[in-house]
């Protein structure tokens, strides 16, 4: 069950909404932890009991580190933590990449080869193992304290918004929220915008870029023109940003409905002006989480250049195969990690003095080369597809080329979804407190686009009207049946 199936949207969400605000206030965090344990065990079923034996373990771990605060104690304890959540994230989601890379040697070396059946991914481990991670590592620095209490623990780990596909929430930045916050009427609404936003982003955008990726990344080298190949990147890149953001904007969404605030996942990455930018903008939730918990701790930027160099190069090598058990998710990292050494290194310097727009150039065509990677199947397929980029794909009867790839639909996805990557969504997601602090005069500085008059009554009833059109043509999209991949179930 995803937030873009007709059995969340219609079902779950409901019945969620209304026995969470009828249940009293003592009972809600235990109602949210059933309806998301419900959530995960729908897709999931027994593979739920690995959630919840990562819930015990380090709720106990959490109570060990609060009550041996000694150093050497509370580093035994921490370091243990560390290899439970890493072991555990390690078996499911790596054991049959090592399994298949000791095979590949072994054969090449005349070794008996290890007969080993990888066992099934559960989906989101990648997310509830980073925070657990989190919980333990923040009490472990005393940025937060041991939640003794297992219901409240137990919801942060699994909170079903954020569970599947992030973003990742920091347990300093939400510990407070567990027991202390309070549901509003304006936070509702902004956040059933921002889900139906995300929920257009999705259904609308993303998904029919998705089926153009799909056939372009799927041809044989000798069927790949170069500009269906083109087509295809440039749809690929439009549909991870609109997917991954539709998701992270839902996430939100549903976070605030139920009093949650979580922090931004995405600040429109394509207006970047270095890869540094990028990642300052991308996943940004990643991005912190890295810097925090492990680029700092290898020594950050208090260590000579070269070992910054080093570290961005780990940091980002790290991050390429936290997403996937593939080498060309390792490509992919050590792509970001080399420019942003190479940025650090001077770079960046020159791209300060340089037009903005040569920026954005320079960071885009950076990004896409990376994103064939990413999609890549192998590096094998990555290969053809890059000199497919080039002129080196096929030619002649047979090739594929854009134009029979684009009709009427794909075009206004196109078109859409480059202008929605370039911040057109602001308007419809800007927060609804917001609004109602201008209305009484309550100006924010810095923000000035909102101002509600007689010309902001109609910006919002114009505003209403796009939302609404949004949900029933994402909703007509989504009880049509059509293609609704999930792509996160790498990460």
């Amino acid at each position: 069950m995803v937030f873009s199936s007709p059995i969340f949207v219609f079902l779950f969400l409901p019945l969620t909404g209304l026995f969470y605000f009828v249940a009293p206030r003592r009972a809600r965090n235990t109602m949210l932890l059933l309806a998301s344990l419900v959530f995960y065990a729908w897709g999931e079923q027994l593979f739920v009991l690995v959630m919840l034996a990562s819930i015990v373990v380090n709720w106990l771990f959490g109570l060990l580190l609060e009550r041996f605060r000694g150093p050497s104690a509370a580093r035994l304890a921490v370091a243990g933590a560390v290899v439970v959540n890493i072991g555990l994230l390690g078996f499911y989601k790596y054991s049959g990449f090592f399994a298949a890379q000791y095979n590949l040697a072994a054969g090449a070396l005349g070794l008996p080869e290890l007969h080993f059946d990888a066992p099934h991914l559960p989906l989101g481990i990648s997310f509830f193992t980073f925070h657990a991670l989190s919980y333990v590592i923040d009490i472990y620095r005393r940025d937060a304290q041991a939640q003794r209490n297992p219901i409240d623990f137990a919801l942060y780990i699994s909170f079903f918004p954020q569970l599947i596909a992030g973003p990742i929430v920091r347990y300093h930045d939400i510990c407070d929220q567990l027991t202390g916050r309070k549901e509003r009427f304006d936070l509702a609404v902004s956040g059933v915008e921002r889900i139906i936003a995300g929920f257009g982003k999705k259904m609308i955008l993303a998904n029919p870029l998705g089926e153009v990726a799909d056939r372009a990344f799927a041809l044989p080298a000798d069927q790949l023109g170069a500009s269906a190949a083109w087509l295809g990147v440039a749809a690929y890149t439009l549909q991870i940003y609109l997917d991954f953001s539709g998701y992270s904007d839902m996430a939100i969404g549903l976070a605030r409905v139920f009093g949650f605030n979580f922090l931004e996942n995405f600040d429109y990455p394509y207006r970047s002006r270095s890869i540094q930018e990028f990642w300052r903008r991308w996943h940004i939730s990643l991005s912190n989480w890295f810097r925090d918990y492990l680029y700092i701790p290898l020594g950050g930027n208090r260590v000579s250049e070269g070992r910054v160099w080093l570290n961005l190069v780990i940091i980002f090598l790290v991050c390429g195969f936290w997403h996937g058990a593939n080498w060309t998710f390792v490509v992919w990292g050590a792509l970001h990690g080399f420019f942003l050494v190479v940025e650090r290194a001077g770079l960046g310097a020159v791209l300060a003095r340089l037009p903005a727009l040569a920026g954005r150039l320079y960071a885009m065509a950076v990004v896409v080369l990376a994103w064939v990677f990413f999609r890549a199947n192998d590096l094998a397929s990555a290969s053809d597809y890059l000199g497919a980029l080039v002129g080196r794909g096929g030619s002649g009867e047979g090739v594929l080329s854009a134009a029979e790839m684009i009709d009427a639909q794909v075009l206004i996805a196109l078109i859409l979804g480059a202008v929605v990557s370039a911040g057109a969504f602001t308007r419809l997601t800007a927060d609804w407190r917001l609004r109602a602090d201008q209305s009484r005069g309550v100006i924010h500085p810095g923000i000035d686009s909102l101002r509600i008059g007689a010309e902001g009554s109609a910006v919002l009833a114009i505003r209403l009207a796009v939302l609404v059109a949004i949900a029933v043509l994402a909703c007509a999209r989504m009880a049509s049946g059509t293609y609704n991949p999930f792509i996160y179930f790498r990460f």
